[in-house]
């Protein structure tokens, strides 16, 4: 079951939200150039015993303002950065590491182009189960994002990828006990962790065709702009530029996902601790990740704290946290970022 809409450019439903989808509507979407959906699955839809009036549908289609373009990838894409992905963590000394690395960055750089994206939705990048590679490419892709968001050149851009691509490589040299433990880490076995950034430094510094500025990334991405970072407690602009970029994405990709030893935050509050950390983190790379981020997609629905549902009509720049939305009982619009009505008001 599909939980938005499928709308053509003239603004005419094409597939109606909550249609089951089979293998024709899949084909025809296919067809149609859509790249991914938001589906339901699993529960019960908290709006189908809501009756909602024709004015406010109406509401609903006049207010509502698309989505910036978020990267998307394709199901051949994510196969063929999956493989190279776990390559380059499986075999550190081949000849092919350099070319592969560059090889999945192009991929992931054309993904960001085709559709001049802007945005991103982590959930739709998902390329393997396995923790360590997933988080790489994720960190990679919002890596990426972040630079473009910020300015940063094309050259600087690709080179961010394959520093966000490699940042735990390093990880392939801590012994699996500890990599994979279920629970949480003794002192010690946290203290051979930190090493990873030291050994993904001495695998990628002895080649010579990956450029200094992609080794000081990998480097020092848990570098904090406190100085209470590790391995080497820089500071402030002390700490690369890719370096400040990967630890915004690395963090947030780190907050969501869950792991054998902690349940994911939710998006919502993973971007609210992220917004608490300007003692650690880049202000202005903090800033261009916050402006790239979807949390709630036009046409999904969602809980206000006054215990009505709404529909999402239009994401609010600057302010992913809070955008506008309409009641779908009351047929209220609620302008969470702009309205001072609405102050108190969050969404659940």
């Amino acid at each position: 079951m599909i939980d938005q809409a499928i709308i053509d450019r003239t603004g005419r439903i094409l597939i109606a939200r909550k249609t089951v989808l089979d293998r024709f509507l899949i084909d025809a979407l296919r067809k149609m150039g859509v790249p991914g959906v938001y589906i339901r699955e699993g529960e019960e839809d908290p709006d189908e015993d809501i009756e909602v009036a024709p004015e406010t549908l109406e509401t609903i289609a006049k207010l509502k303002v698309a989505d910036r373009a978020k990267v998307t990838l394709s199901d051949s894409v994510k196969q063929r950065v999956s493989q190279g992905i776990q390559f380059l963590y499986s075999d550190t000394n081949s000849s092919d590491f350099t070319n592969t690395a560059s090889n999945i960055t192009h991929s992931l750089m054309q993904a960001i182009s085709e559709n001049d994206a802007v945005a991103m939705n982590i959930d739709a990048l998902k390329v393997s189960d396995e923790y360590t590679f997933k988080h790489s490419v994720d960190v990679a892709t919002m890596a990426m994002i972040i630079a473009r968001k910020s300015g940063m050149s094309e050259k600087d851009i690709y080179q961010v990828g394959v520093s966000g691509l490699l940042h735990d490589v390093g990880k392939s040299q801590i012994p699996n006990e500890i990599l994979n433990k279920a629970g949480k880490l003794t002192e010690d076995e946290f203290t051979v962790m930190k090493n990873h950034t030291l050994f993904g430094y001495k695998i990628l510094k002895e080649k010579s065709d990956i450029p200094t500025e992609i080794v000081s990334g990998v480097l020092q991405h848990h570098e904090k702009i406190n100085g209470r970072g590790y391995p080497l407690k820089l500071s402030g602009k002390q700490i690369s530029p890719y370096a400040r970029v990967l630890s915004v994405a690395d963090i947030y990709d780190a907050l969501v996902t869950e792991r054998p030893y902690k349940k994911g935050f939710s998006a919502h509050d993973a971007l609210e601790m992220i917004m608490a950390m300007t003692e650690e983190l880049d202000v202005d790379f903090m800033r261009s990740f916050i402006d790239t981020v979807i949390l709630y997609p036009v046409d999904s629905s969602v809980t206000l704290s006054n215990g009505e549902r709404a529909r999402v009509v239009m994401n609010t720049p600057h302010y992913p946290l809070r955008p506008k939305v309409v009641g779908l009982k009351s047929g209220r619009v609620f302008d969470l970022a702009n309205d001072i009505k609405c102050a108190s008001i969050i969404i659940e």
